[in-house]
């Protein structure tokens, strides 16, 4: 644990919170300069509420419109406290804007090493996501417009109807470029339903 003075460790758990909704684990209090017996000492007093094993947030801070997203995200860090899950499929086609999809539960993708259960109200999908496959938003990541094309694609739940106007919104507002999709098509096993909504789009 680095130790600081009292207003170092609330400028750099501040800092930290802002970026995650409000929350911060356990691990990067005690970097922030708070141990243990002061995690309990703010719980108490109430600077703090608790979130979760591990996980914590500073009640100042407003609540984030993707506040699901973001504890998921944290929910997911490994013993590094690195997070694995990744805003995927339905829901990341939801963060884009490409159709009209509205879905019931929130879709993960996460490392094929991944051990966790699957928290209620998701969906868990294991794969191999490149760093060029991700973007990052302010505290969780979410699979590119064009993996996220690439999954629904290959996801039943989704309509031929709505993946050929996701394919189009997409191409249309220069989330994908054209090359790219072909490419996509041409390199991906199983690309048919792709290659028909790049059909129907154009």
């Amino acid at each position: 644990m680095n130790y600081r003075d009292t207003q170092e460790s609330l400028r750099a758990i501040y800092a930290i919170a802002v970026a995650q909704g409000g929350y911060f684990t356990a691990k990067q209090a005690a970097e922030a300069g708070y141990g243990y017996s002061h995690l309990v000492y703010h719980l108490h007093a109430g600077n703090f509420d608790r979130a979760g094993h591990g996980l914590y947030r500073l009640p100042t801070v407003p609540t984030s419109e993707h506040d699901d997203f973001i504890r998921l995200a944290l929910w997911s860090r490994n013993r590094a406290d690195k997070q694995q899950a990744v805003i995927s499929h339905e829901s990341a086609l939801l963060l884009h804007q490409l159709s009209d999809v509205l879905p019931n539960r929130i879709h993960l993708t996460v490392p094929l090493s991944f051990r966790k259960g699957t928290p209620k109200g998701c969906v868990i999908s294991k794969a191999r996501l490149s760093a060029r496959e991700i973007e990052e938003r302010e505290g969780f990541s979410v699979t590119t417009p064009l993996r996220t094309l690439t999954d629904v694609a290959a996801s039943i739940s989704v309509t031929d109807e709505h993946l050929a106007k996701a394919v189009d919104d997409a191409l249309r507002r220069g989330l994908v470029r054209e090359t790219e999709l072909k490419e996509r098509i041409e390199s991906s096993p199983g690309a048919s339903r792709l290659a028909h909504a790049f059909s129907q789009a154009r």
